[in-house]
């Protein structure tokens, strides 16, 4: 009886220790569970987890989580073992390409506002919200300093990216702001601080009324303004804009792209301008970032 017993001991350490050992973090059940308890997500964080896909690097796998909490969400990659034993996060780089080439390659700058110089050894893109006061702040300092403290060697590239579960009128404000750009690129640098400084004014009931009114003080055609803002192909437009920054993982506005560099948040001048520099060194030591010019989309005047 007790060679019996003993037997069934061992048979269930055994099934235990197999179960232990089948888990693999290309379970996604497996490595959600695993990753919880890493970052102390609580059940209201929703956790997306991508099929593995090649990584760059022999033996491993790589897998995109995605953690989110209303309207706020970070994306991580991770890289995980063939085996699925072992999760590694860090960065992979060329040393031979920019280190943030992966993010300049889906950078789409042409048909986008811009200002300054195109292929300027420095390029700032921004993905803003025109509801949001961060991106207020942020366009006030961009608008004030950039263009004056590097006039031949910056170009500035205003990119669509509003927030519609916190921003209720920032998708219809930037459809005008497209209407305004295909009229005119000059005047939707004008459009683009008229809207941010009166943001406090407006709302989602009194929007329309209101870009309207600036248009017809600005020279541009109010009802055709109006017409063009609901559009299917102008919203296609603001959608693409938006989509790309969800490509290169923009969970908050605003956030910059600095020749390919993330730099999330209204930074203020003195620290963006040591930034700035610092990159403009580099370009002008080494290497231009081969990012594509911003060109003016079709029927549109090249901004100054």
């Amino acid at each position: 009886m007790a060679h019996r017993s003993g037997a069934l001991v061992l048979f269930l350490a055994g099934a235990a220790f197999a179960q232990t050992a089948v888990k693999s973090a290309l379970d996604k059940p497996t490595l959600e569970a695993y990753l919880r308890h890493l970052n102390m997500w609580n059940p209201q964080v929703a956790v997306e987890i991508s099929d593995p896909k090649p990584s760059k690097l022999d033996g491993f796998l790589d897998v995109r989580v995605r953690a989110s909490l209303g309207a706020r969400s970070i994306e991580t990659d991770y890289m995980v073992t063939k085996d699925g034993r072992k999760i590694v996060q860090a960065n992979v780089y060329e040393i031979d390409k920019s280190p943030f080439q992966e993010d300049v390659a889906k950078l789409k700058l042409d048909g986008a506002p811009s200002q300054g110089k195109p292929n300027s050894l420095l390029t700032v893109a921004v993905f803003s919200d025109f509801q949001c006061t961060y991106c207020q702040a942020l366009a006030k300092t961009l608008r004030e300093n950039l263009l004056k403290t590097y006039p031949d060697k910056v170009q500035l590239v205003f990119k669509d990216m509003p927030l519609d579960s916190l921003h209720p009128w920032a998708r219809t404000a930037a459809a005008a702001g497209r209407c305004v750009y295909q009229s005119s690129a000059e005047k939707f640098w004008v459009y683009h601080d008229w809207i941010f400084d009166k943001q406090g004014e407006i709302t989602a009931e009194n929007l329309k009324a209101k870009v309207v009114e600036w248009a017809g003080q600005n020279g541009i055609d109010g009802l055709r303004l109006g017409a063009c803002m609901e559009q299917p192909e102008t919203l296609a437009l603001v959608e693409k804009s938006a989509a790309e920054g969800r490509a290169l993982r923009v969970g908050s506005t605003p956030t910059m792209f600095i020749n390919g560099r993330r730099v999330p948040g209204s930074v203020p001048w003195p620290d963006l301008k040591n930034l700035l520099d610092l990159e403009l060194a580099h370009a002008e030591a080494c290497c231009s970032i081969e990012l594509s010019p911003a060109k003016p989309a079709a029927g549109t005047k090249g901004s100054q």
